[in-house]
């Protein structure tokens, strides 16, 4: 008996053992597979950091919206308040600006420069792919847009002063920055699951912005400023819609927790790049 015993027992013990190391192996699979569940939920939307920076966003989010739509309504509105004989067609916003008397129009100027720095601020704080160059020009747009506010352009038929000659070069900067930002991040945000689905207008804004800025250097130069207010206010719109789908963008993203699974859109981004 006791041989038969020695024989049984080594042969019983290595498989208990193989069984408990399987359901360790097993529980341990299961675990991975739930660790995998776990970590693959974030890539739906790579890019957006969730957690106590959401609030913070949509902070970022809601003052670049209100900022940037009530600039637009003071932006309309004091184009009332000047001169009517003066002709939009062939007048700058900045020279209606010197006619407003109510300073409505510069004090739209500062509040939209100070939402594009909130717009700016909500996008690094969501982990957009703005850092860079992408980043620099819409600090040149933002800061651009307040100092033209607080620096105003002499008056239709006066010389140009000096104060009047940095609000020209400043508000080139703004409108140049703009466009070359948008479109230095049309392939980033194309790579970007967070940010993909607005690639692609992004892009036709950002070539709109060129379009726009081919077209005031031609009526500014050589044309004799012809038109020149239309075309300005044709970029300007242009320019402001950029800034409120990347806000839009924002916000959604903030108070939707994510965008889900992204859109495949085709970007034309090597075009607008090179």
């Amino acid at each position: 008996m006791t041989a038969v015993k020695d024989r049984i027992t080594p042969a019983t013990a290595p498989q208990g053992k193989a069984r408990a190391a399987s359901g360790t192996a097993g529980a341990q699979g299961e675990g991975s597979g739930a660790q995998g569940e776990g970590s693959g939920a974030p890539r739906e939307g790579a890019g957006y950091r969730v957690g106590g920076a959401g609030a913070r966003v949509g902070v970022y989010a809601l003052v670049a919206c209100l900022s940037i739509v009530s600039a637009v309504v003071a932006v309309v509105a004091g184009q009332f308040g000047p001169d009517p004989y003066l002709d939009p067609l062939n007048v700058t916003i900045s020279e209606y600006a010197v006619s407003d008397r109510g300073g409505v129009t510069e004090v739209a100027m500062a509040v939209m420069g100070l939402g594009s720095l909130a717009l700016l601020g909500g996008m690094r704080a969501a982990g957009a792919p703005v850092r860079g160059t992408p980043e620099r020009l819409l600090l040149v747009w933002s800061v651009a847009l307040v100092v033209a506010a607080v620096v105003p352009t002499t008056p239709i038929g006066h010389d140009l002063t000096l104060t009047a000659q940095i609000h020209r070069y400043v508000s080139v900067a703004a409108f140049v920055s703009l466009p070359a930002a948008a479109a230095l991040m049309v392939p980033r945000l194309a790579a970007d699951a967070a940010w993909k689905p607005v690639a692609r207008v992004v892009e036709w804004l950002a070539l709109a912005g060129g379009f726009g800025l081919l077209a005031i250097t031609y009526v500014a130069l050589p044309g004799g400023g012809v038109m020149i207010g239309l075309v300005e206010r044709l970029l300007l719109a242009a320019e402001v819609t950029l800034l409120l789908v990347l806000a839009g963008w924002l916000a959604r993203l903030a108070w939707a927790r994510g965008v889900g699974k992204a859109v495949n859109f085709p970007t034309y981004h090597r075009f607008i790049a090179s």
